[in-house]
């Protein structure tokens, strides 16, 4: 079994996330902020702004003219969706490697994670989710233990995959008979790391088994059902995509129609070229 201490230290080998994206998220739970709050902010961090803007000139959101400011994107867009954006921005940079240990290519975990969160709003904007910010930064941070995990996946794999196909474990219930951790429970320990909110924390660590969770469980619901569209349209599948349960019981809980989820899932197939451009920009 690895030394787990090994593992947990390096957390502190991802890039963390920039202060201003912590502002921002701070800006985003204050119910007295103001637009004006959001954009002093933004603005005096040139990457960001930088990155922000091309995002939003992207195709993914076809805008009628291009938007030359942050005001004019938190005018356009709203700030919920400016929120989401810088922080989506500000997490690529450890997304986007390679996961040889999950067989997953450069920019499939990044590719995958932005698809899950985009999702996730959707879903969590069709059911009156307040923090939607929450949800989206939840689900696309969900997998971010899987950078740290890589390599001890890689090594360990062909013991992963025995308890796998012959013992039915989930893959995240091997890497924990294996490893010592799974990758939900290290991404858990990021966030905390980060000083992301509790709940956030809790979304993160059960996001395979969002019905473990009292705190979190309608908003860990919505993360696992993005997670779980995400892998029926093909998004993100590497060694471990189609070695988890299925909960019917969350999804139920969701009281999501089978046209609703239909129109969500055809909705999303569009866009995906569209996501592509966006996440490349």
């Amino acid at each position: 079994m690895s030394n787990i201490n090994s593992i947990i230290k390096k957390i502190n080998r991802l890039t963390p996330i920039p202060q201003v994206a912590s502002k921002v998220m701070s800006i985003a739970q204050d119910p007295k902020s103001s637009m004006y709050d959001l954009s002093k902010v933004i603005i005096y961090d040139t990457a960001v702004t930088a990155n922000l803007l091309k995002v939003v000139n992207s195709a993914f959101f076809g805008l009628p003219e291009k938007v030359d400011s942050v005001h004019q994107a938190i005018v356009y867009l709203g700030m919920a969706q400016v929120v989401d954006l810088v922080l989506l921005s500000a997490s690529g940079e450890n997304l986007q490697t390679a996961q040889e240990g999950y067989d997953l290519e450069a920019g499939e975990l990044w590719k995958y994670s932005v698809s899950s969160a985009l999702i996730a709003r959707e879903l969590a904007e069709k059911k009156g989710v307040k923090e939607t910010h929450l949800i989206f930064t939840a689900a696309l941070l969900k997998d971010i233990g899987k950078v740290i995990l890589n390599q001890y996946v890689k090594d360990s794999f062909d013991k992963i995959s025995a308890l796998v196909t012959e013992q039915n474990f989930t893959f995240r219930e091997a890497e924990k008979e294996v490893i010592g951790i799974d990758h939900a429970e290290l991404g858990a320990m990021v966030a905390e790391n980060w000083k992301f909110s509790p709940k956030m924390v809790e979304i993160i660590r059960h996001h395979h088994r969002p019905q473990e969770t009292s705190m979190s469980e309608f908003e860990s619901a919505i993360v696992y059902m993005a997670d779980t569209i995400c892998m029926m349209m093909g998004i993100g599948v590497g060694s471990d995509g189609l070695a988890y349960r299925f909960h019917p019981e969350v999804v139920e809980s969701l009281e999501l129609t089978e046209t609703e989820f239909q129109k969500m899932v055809a909705g999303f197939v569009e866009k995906i070229e569209q996501v592509e451009a966006m996440i490349n920009v």
